[in-house]
């Protein structure tokens, strides 16, 4: 069992003596559970400082030391034993496509079809056990693992005939179609690219079946939607798979209005097993100002009150907009899939209306250009709350990466991307280029509000691994031991602050979430192994052994 300093035990008796303000008795302060003989992190401090906690009705009574819990136990308390593990506050996940990951559980797995052959077979093999009327989605395909070439619905109509295929590249931003889902899509060849999408054709002008942005949606409009039955229960798979990880809330950028519906609906029946933040469209935010004015913003398992834009697409589809051409496809410097006078109207109107505004940016010029309108919509705009968030912030000029702590603007970004793109980021911008490119402890050292998260199902709903990428920077294919661009790398604590009490801060929960004290929704995750005193490279392999969220067990590891 650890013992503490005097230091820390003052710390740890605070925090107790801070459970019995408002006039509350010890004696009257009975907690429903007791976890003790933990290491704990509160996130009040840069190590351990404390060993055990006491809930009840689902918040924090009380953080301390083992020898000052029995004042808080009664005949009806249940006592758990940590056995010396590692306790942190809940893990937020600042960024999630909820329905598009859950989805994706049940699904074809593409991630790891290293060659065009496997990628073709596995997706065949899917659609040979498909429903009549059911289409083969998601994949998370990634052609960087064959060399970069782009597939081709050729690959696959001969193993998938009538079933309809629509597979997306690990980003979102890109989507493979077979014929046969075209043909349903009324997607031909002379179908024309619309404004911020392409339609991607060979040089005979033969659309190959991989759609860019928003030509995506020209296949996904044609794919018959879920019941509501049906995506309840796809999105309880998705909260199962949450929490094994160690996730209590998810920031969930919906693509429509589904998703939240969906979280509401299991929310009226008591089966939520997670916290959300749910966002929605921003170009809908009028229809999201009313849908305030009528219900409120929700309660504390499901919130809503966010929106959700798009400045470009992403760098592995080209599609993420710089001042230069791609180094591998000089034809283009990617673009704004959004008119940018008519997205700063709507964030505008949105702030004006009191809604959190959030918008995707992953190019240098997408960044600047997002930066310069937030900072003309502050101006107008009186309030001190608007929190605004740049999703990704990914590739950042010298000039940006100061502006985010001067503006109060919350780069919102995700770790495990780095070590995935890593492996190929310089075929796409060159080495010059690289210099502000997931520039994480530029941004941190710089004073900014950093939060971190997955972008799952674009990357893994875990947030031991985008630790584990932050700290050590190593990319997946193992040819950067010391760090791909070392000098962005960040400690174990500014990590674990980022899915912490930096992201309970990106949804206004700073006084609720983030970190473990008194009063606090008592939400916490028990760990293998002590995350500040393990080799960092070993913390891809520690593993969850209880997420609790309310005070309850919501997963129980081995």
């Amino acid at each position: 069992m650890m013992r503490f300093s005097k230091t820390i035990r003052r710390v740890g008796t605070a925090t107790i003596l801070a459970a019995t303000m408002g006039g509350a008795s010890l004696a009257a302060e009975v907690a429903d559970r007791v976890f003790t003989g933990g290491v704990v992190w509160t996130g009040n401090s840069d190590s351990a400082d404390a060993e055990a906690i006491a809930v009840k009705d689902g918040r924090i009574l009380a953080v301390g030391c083992d020898a000052d819990m029995s004042a808080f136990i009664g005949p009806d308390t249940v006592t758990i034993l940590l056995d010396g593990h590692f306790v942190v506050p809940g893990m937020i996940d600042n960024h999630v496509h909820f329905e598009m990951g859950s989805v994706g559980l049940t699904q074809v797995q593409l991630r790891d079809a290293a060659t065009p052959e496997e990628f073709s077979r596995r997706i065949g093999a899917a659609a040979k056990g498909m429903p009549e009327g059911a289409w083969v989605l998601e994949g998370s395909w990634d052609h960087e693992l064959w060399g970069g070439t782009l597939p081709d619905r050729k690959w696959i109509d001969g193993l998938t005939g009538d079933v309809p295929v629509a597979v997306s590249r690990l980003d979102g931003h890109m989507i493979l179609a077979n014929s046969a889902a075209l043909k349903l899509a009324g997607v031909t060849d002379d179908t024309p690219d619309p404004a911020g999408g392409v339609i991607v054709r060979d040089e005979d002008g033969r659309a190959t079946g991989v759609l860019k942005d928003n030509a995506m949606a020209l296949v996904v409009g044609a794919v018959p939607p879920l019941s509501d039955q049906g995506m309840e229960e796809i999105f309880k798979g998705g909260m199962a798979h949450a929490v094994s990880h160690g996730v209590t809330q998810v920031h969930d950028m919906g693509y429509d209005w589904r998703s939240l519906e969906t979280f509401r609906r299991l929310r009226e029946k008591d089966e939520m097993s997670i916290r959300v933040y749910a966002f929605t469209p921003l170009d809908d935010w009028e229809t999201l100002a009313d849908y305030v004015a009528e219900n409120g913003r929700g309660d504390e398992w499901i919130r809503w009150g966010g929106l959700k834009g798009f400045v470009d697409g992403s760098l592995g589809s080209t599609t993420a907009w710089f001042y230069e051409p791609y180094a591998d496809a000089p034809e283009t410097s990617g673009f704004p899939i959004a008119d940018m006078a008519v997205l700063e109207g709507d964030v505008l109107g949105a702030a004006e209306a009191g809604l959190h505004v959030t918008v995707h940016a992953i190019g240098y010029q997408a960044n600047d250009k997002l930066l310069d309108a937030f900072e003309r919509v502050q101006d107008k705009v009186a309030r001190d709350d608007l929190r605004f968030r740049i999703e990704h912030a990914q590739h950042l000029t010298a000039d940006a990466i100061p502006r985010f702590a001067e503006l109060g603007v919350i780069a919102s970004m995700h770790p495990y991307h780095l070590i995935d793109d890593g492996r190929w980021a310089e075929k796409r911008l060159g080495k010059e280029r690289l210099k502000g490119t997931y520039a994480i402890g530029s941004v941190m050292r710089a004073g900014a509000h950093v939060t971190f998260g997955s972008d799952w199902s674009v990357a893994p709903l875990e947030p031991l691994q985008g630790i584990y990428a932050a700290v050590t920077r190593r990319t997946t294919d193992g040819k950067n031991p010391q760090g791909w661009i070392p000098d962005e790398k960040i400690s174990v604590l500014e990590a674990l602050k980022a899915y912490t009490q930096e992201n309970a801060y990106a949804g206004y929960q700073e006084d609720k979430l983030g970190r473990l004290n008194a009063g606090y929704l008592a939400d916490f995750v028990v760990l293998s192994d002590n995350l500040f005193e393990i080799d960092p490279v070993a913390i891809k392999d520690v593993r969850v052994l209880r997420t609790v969220i309310g005070g309850e067990d919501h997963y129980l590891g081995k």
